[in-house]
């Protein structure tokens, strides 16, 4: 007959092997399996499919992405290094489908001129500021320095009436 210590210590063995077990689930996750001709194929797998970019991940390239449309890009890249595709027409094929997205390096054209030029742009639009900001107010100080600090006689005899007229006032 089994204790109740024993039932406890069984109901725990029980939930471990079960937490256990579902731990183990992802690793017979379906793993993309491919044959190649020779190892410059493979490499030409390998290099073009951590050069593209998922189209729905955000920022994942479609050799580590498990999204249904990367396990699809990584078929046909397969098959198209099957049909000795060079890397360019590949490439070309992507870009067709899916626009420059999927690249990680996007090529300079008409439509990401502002992609590769924008952060030069801005760096030098934030130093010009800087410079105009510094050289206007150089010149504000050297416009003090070079002014007389002292008064003429029409100021002196300005400051004297309104000290006058305070002292007049306070007493």
């Amino acid at each position: 007959m089994l204790t109740k210590t024993r039932l406890l210590l069984l109901a725990y063995c029980l939930k471990f092997a079960l937490v256990i077990g579902l731990l183990w689930i992802p690793a017979f996750a379906a793993i993309d399996v491919y044959q190649f001709n020779n190892d410059a194929e493979r490499d030409r797998f390998h290099t073009l499919t951590t050069e593209l970019r998922c189209p729905k991940c955000q920022n994942q390239n479609i050799a580590d992405s498990n999204a249904p449309i990367a396990q699809d890009l990584r078929a046909k890249i397969h098959t198209m290094i099957g049909e000795q595709r060079s890397d360019q027409e590949i490439v070309d094929y992507m870009i067709a489908r899916y626009g420059d997205f999927v690249l990680y390096q996007p090529r300079m054209n008409s439509t990401t001129y502002i992609l590769w030029f924008g952060p030069i742009l801005l760096l030098l639009l934030g130093i010009a500021i800087v410079i105009f900001i510094s050289r206007r107010n150089s010149a504000k100080i050297s416009l003090t320095e070079t002014s007389s600090p002292e008064l003429d006689t029409l100021e002196q005899k300005k400051l004297a009436a309104l000290l006058n007229d305070t002292g007049k006032k306070s007493s």
